[in-house]
């Protein structure tokens, strides 16, 4: 979605550039293939709505992206996406930056992950979600500027740590 949204930082140019080389050495088929990279990928999303944006707006943007659970792949039998949960900002801790509505989606492989997210990184249609494509440009006018964060994690369990 960083396409789209002129927020990015040095970090983030740093894993954009290096999943760019990471896609072009291996090739978009296998960069986006759903066993590339196996283990649960979660894709955190936050959103800053533009001030003119009703609640029947921001209903129907949640609708669409809960929609995206069924999305599958070309030739698909099952959809590629493990969940996707939502729910508006609730914490007190004053440090929510603005951001009204969160999304997290699951994947079982960094390879699902990127067949979702496509460009910046992957811009070729066939190896891109249209779902997902067709979402961010419905979002995309709806959303303050700099109204989007996204934060991707190869998900670890406690189990993997020494106390």
């Amino acid at each position: 979605m960083m396409g789209m949204f002129s927020v990015q930082s040095v970090a983030s140019s740093s894993i954009e550039a290096s999943l760019r080389n990471e896609a072009q050495k291996v090739g978009y088929k296998t960069f986006t293939s759903p066993g590339y990279k196996w283990g649960t990928m979660k894709h955190i999303v936050l959103f800053k709505y533009a001030a003119i944006v009703t609640p029947e707006q921001k209903e129907e943007v949640i609708r669409r992206f809960m929609a995206l659970r069924y999305s599958m792949r070309p030739g698909g039998t099952a959809p590629y996406i493990q969940s996707i949960i939502q729910g508006p900002q609730s914490s007190g801790e004053g440090a929510g930056q603005g951001y009204e509505q969160a999304f997290i989606v699951t994947f079982s492989s960094e390879g699902d992950r990127n067949y979702y997210v496509g460009a910046p990184i992957v811009n070729e249609p066939a190896y891109v979600d249209p779902q997902h494509d067709a979402f961010k440009a419905f979002v995309g006018p709806l959303l303050a500027p700099h109204g989007a964060l996204v934060f991707d994690f190869l998900a670890s369990s406690t189990k993997a740590y020494q106390f």
